[in-house]
């Protein structure tokens, strides 16, 4: 299959073997979101969504922290924080809601998404894994809410996601500490689903899983995380009745069939790719 790799000033993106890897690479800077990242990010998520071929995409980060949050750099432009009127609270509100749109697209995308943690991951890079649909990392890792020792409220979805993800409680403690969740803990306590030695590993593991995931029916696959992500805000009656409908209108004879023979052979099925997403651009 063909292989595709695009870069951009924060981070490198290859599809692969119906796998999409985007790797930050700003190490030298912590792999901080400048401002670049915030126009770059939702644009190759974009991408990605676009691209029949991707069923799976990977998030990792080159040296030896994932992500340190948000640039200061972005807070250098007073106007961004001036908020002495009503008006500039409006534009503030406005700009916050944009941000939160950047991680928001990890959850609408149609495939599963994988982070890969080492190091660092704080601020900003925790509300992004949280709206992740899988996580791992090292023993390196560390996770903190780091938004509360800048005398800031954590605003870009940490303090909605992490409830769903960790004990309430611990997500308070952090929250109001800012004190740092060990890789250890964050295994313990589900933030992370497995804990490795090294990077290396790390990777290993999940390029595994996410060579599986792509290997089964990507309609399947998709429909199953817009369930799951419609059961975190309604009822288990609601979210039957919601299974009920999407599998009535993606049950797929031809994928069924598909299925049942790789197993009977013991062999990998083929199934075919999703649509692209039809655009008026």
């Amino acid at each position: 299959m063909d292989s595709t790799a695009t870069g951009t000033k924060s981070f490198s993106l290859e599809i692969k073997e119906n796998v999409a890897h985007l790797r930050f690479v700003r190490a030298d800077k912590a792999n901080s979101m400048n401002r670049d990242f915030w126009r770059e990010f939702p644009e190759a998520i974009a991408k990605c969504g676009q691209d029949p071929q991707v069923r799976v995409l990977i998030i990792s980060a080159e040296g030896k922290n994932f992500c340190s949050g948000m640039d200061l750099s972005v807070f250098a432009d007073s106007k961004l924080l001036n908020n002495t009127d009503a008006r500039s609270r409006g534009g503030l509100r406005s700009l916050i809601l944009e941000l939160q749109s950047c991680f928001s697209v990890l959850e609408d995308l149609r495939v599963p998404v994988i982070a890969a943690v080492q190091g660092a991951c704080i601020g900003a890079a925790l509300d992004m894994i949280s709206a992740c649909d899988i996580r791992y990392g090292t023993k390196t890792s560390y996770f903190c809410i780091h938004e509360i020792n800048l005398a800031m409220m954590a605003d870009l979805g940490s303090l909605q996601r992490l409830p769903n993800l960790l004990p309430e409680g611990m997500v308070r403690e952090l929250a109001f500490t800012g004190d740092r969740l060990s890789a250890v803990d964050a295994e313990r306590y589900g933030l992370i689903n497995k804990l490795f030695e090294d990077e290396e590993a790390m990777m290993e593991h999940i390029f595994q899983q996410a060579k599986k995931i792509a290997n089964r029916s990507p309609l399947a696959i998709s429909s199953s995380k817009q369930c799951l992500n419609y059961n975190r805000s309604h009822s288990v009656g609601d979210a039957l009745e919601y299974c009920a409908n999407v599998q009535a209108g993606i049950l797929d004879l031809t994928d069924l069939t598909n299925a049942a023979k790789a197993q009977a052979s013991k062999s990998d099925a083929t199934f075919a790719d999703l649509q692209a997403i039809p655009t008026l651009r």
